[in-house]
């Protein structure tokens, strides 16, 4: 497949494109600054681009298989989260304009249904330093949702997701958080690109949102 990845120097965006390069699949990596993407490929092309400029990232992504959505507004005071919004329209623009159907987006993990009709997000054990941030994924969550056309789909991770190995063993959910014997909710960045480069090879979540964990 030749896949395009925005975000491709991030710690999830990066584990996804190592991944797909693994596996023999092209990517063109879209990022604000190719400096901070180290890795060399000869199935690698890394380009400076913006997901917020559609015309530009429709040329981008123009003559791919698929698009991974990997963006990240950062987390934190004064950061504008309503971006997650306004990359997710201009991402669906995108890939219309370019004749692209299939986009995966890297979501978030607070629009999981923890009990009927309740999301973490909504809940008061849920961080509040992550409730704006994650409330905002949600909303773009929304954005896909309403989505007809193109063939997406919404990947949220495990509640807690950091570095770790690349064990190729977990299970998948749809709405509800999967946990482990203990109650919890983790996942690695590198299994997550598994799941992820497998859902772009064999489809079973088409205008769907799915998630991981151990």
């Amino acid at each position: 497949m030749k896949i395009a990845i925005i975000g491709a120097s991030g710690n999830v965006g990066s584990r996804i494109t190592h991944e797909a390069l693994s596996r023999g699949h092209e990517v063109t990596a879209i990022v604000r600054d190719p400096s901070k993407l180290t890795l060399e490929n000869e199935s690698l092309v890394v380009t400076k681009g913006n997901a917020l400029d559609t015309d530009d990232l429709a040329a981008k992504i123009e003559g791919h298989d698929a698009v991974v959505v990997s963006y990240s507004s950062g987390w934190g005071p004064g950061v504008d989260y309503s971006l997650h919004n306004s990359v997710a329209e201009s991402v669906i623009k995108a890939a219309k304009k370019a004749g692209v159907k299939r986009v995966l987006n890297v979501g978030g993990a607070g629009s999981l249904y923890v009990a009927p009709g309740v999301q973490a997000v909504d809940t008061s054990e849920f961080p509040a330093d992550w409730k704006e941030g994650a409330s905002a994924q949600r909303d773009s969550l929304k954005i896909y949702q309403q989505e007809k056309e193109l063939e997406w789909t919404f990947f949220s991770p495990a509640f807690m997701i950091g570095p770790g190995e690349r064990t190729g063993k977990f299970r998948l959910g749809t709405d509800n958080p999967v946990m482990n014997e203990k109650g919890e909710s983790n996942i690695s960045y590198e299994d997550y690109a598994v799941a992820a480069i497998d859902e772009l090879e064999k489809p079973q979540f088409i205008r769907q949102r799915f998630t991981i964990g151990y």
